[in-house]
């Protein structure tokens, strides 16, 4: 069984990376922070939030020993910091300057390793903080790195689906195209790595939209990801069976990570809180029983399950109204501004169209078909409703291209390369095309 026992909603907007140590938990954030809490009871440390990146910070980690943590950011740099209070030891430059989206400790603590968006990949002597080694990938973005158990090599990932092997001396031992739509997470067992060639050993199934985490347990029995489709599932190394599916997140599941010798998972998504969950090891295996905590389909929701979702989207103020109204799953969904005002007379504009835009996400999840790739942000991930062209050639939502531009960037989201212009054209072919998409959803 894995139970969830506390949700941390410290972030004021997505969830890039969550980590572990033996005595904390690090999550970071678009937000431009990185927060450390106590294991002993969640509470935050006293000197958390810790701030000094001037973008977004994609991910984080502890050393081996748990004294140092690294943060890197869309702004170009590595840092580390003291966890027993806070300071800031070090800021590690990107060759280039250019977004460091990735970062791992060696397991002897080391070397730090950092990749970035420009396919740079660099080694830093933790000891002396200077620059040991440096490299590139072949094409594409650097996102994913994983050092083997034993330090002696480690394997990255690129936005192009590349998977290579490199030895401590950033020499590339082996490289091979493993996914055509790019690689997003990547880690290594504790199981021992013979020989440096990548075979494919299995696919694991279950996810119904794009994996973007994946991580082992620290005794390498089981994998944790986590998908677009807001799910998490875990599986049992041995068999490729699942042992659970998790779907408490609300947005699309960014990052997890199982805690070091003891039943913790962390899972951190883009509807910017972290959960922290319980595994209880104790079941049978999952070759005799499959237990999954799977959501049942919202038009078959209950009054109560009804309730349970008012109550996890803030809403638990409405809780007696949809009963009074007898509101179950599939009036939640029929439910439109006019039935919301006149109906249920809900008064505020405000509270009427959170309650709308909450069921509409929900309406999403009933689409039984995979929504075309193209018909999806490149930023969000999310179906577009406004899509317009920017000066890249590629197709965003509006409202989250602006928000990137008003962030004081002018780089491609896509290509990382600078934007000659910041002008956004409506898309109104693109736009009729996913309406007419959704119309031949509705009627399925």
């Amino acid at each position: 069984m894995a139970t969830l026992i506390h949700s941390l909603s410290d972030h004021s907007d997505d969830v890039n990376y969550c980590a572990f140590s033996s005595s904390c938990l690090a999550t970071c954030s678009l937000d431009k922070t990185v927060r450390v809490y106590s294991l002993s009871d969640f509470a935050e440390l006293p000197y958390s939030p810790l701030r000094g990146h001037a973008y977004a910070v994609h991910c984080c980690c502890f050393s081996p020993s748990g004294r140092v943590l690294a943060s890197c950011s869309t702004d170009g740099t590595t840092a580390l910091w003291d966890t027993r209070d806070g300071r800031r030891l070090a800021v590690l430059g990107q060759p280039r300057a250019s977004p460091v989206r990735v970062c791992r400790f060696s397991p002897r603590g080391t070397c730090l390793l950092a990749g970035a968006a420009d396919g740079s990949l660099v080694l830093w002597n933790v000891q002396s903080l200077q620059l040991y080694r440096s490299g590139n990938v072949k094409d594409g973005s650097l996102v994913a790195c994983a050092f083997s158990p034993s330090g002696n090599f480690f394997v990255t990932g690129s936005s192009s689906g590349d998977l290579t092997i490199w030895d401590d001396k950033m020499r590339c031992l082996y490289n091979e195209k493993a996914h055509d739509l790019g690689v997003t997470c990547c880690d290594i067992s504790s199981d021992p790595v013979s020989g440096v060639e990548l075979k494919h050993k299995c696919t694991l199934n279950g996810h119904s939209a794009p994996v973007l985490a994946c991580a082992f347990s620290y005794d390498g029995q089981m994998l944790v990801s986590g998908s677009v489709d807001k799910c998490v599932i875990i599986y049992e190394t041995s068999t490729g069976n699942t042992l659970h599916s998790l779907c408490q997140h609300t947005r699309y599941v960014t990052t997890c990570a199982f805690a070091p010798h003891s039943h913790l998972l962390a899972t951190g998504s883009m509807d910017k809180t972290v959960h922290i969950w319980q595994l209880d090891l104790k079941q049978p295996s999952a070759g005799n029983t499959v237990e999954t905590e799977s959501k049942v389909a919202v038009e078959d929701w209950s009054e109560d399950d009804v309730s349970a979702w008012l109550c996890a989207q803030d809403l638990a103020d409405f809780v007696g109204l949809f009963k009074m109204n007898n509101i179950d799953g599939k009036e939640l969904l029929n439910l439109t501004k006019e039935g919301l005002a006149n109906e249920l007379k809900i008064e505020s504009l405000g509270l009427r169209s959170k309650i709308l835009q909450k069921i509409e996400e929900l309406r999403m999840t009933t689409i039984s078909v995979s929504v075309p790739d193209e018909f999806l942000c490149p930023i969000t991930r999310e179906l577009m409703k406004d899509p317009v062209i920017a000066a890249d050639g590629y197709s965003y939502e509006r409202e989250a291209v602006e928000h990137w531009i008003s962030n004081k960037r002018r780089s491609s989201p896509m290509t990382n390369l600078p934007l000659h212009s910041l002008m956004l054209t409506p898309n109104r072919t693109l736009k009729m095309a996913i309406t007419r998409w959704l119309e031949t959803q509705q009627k399925c």
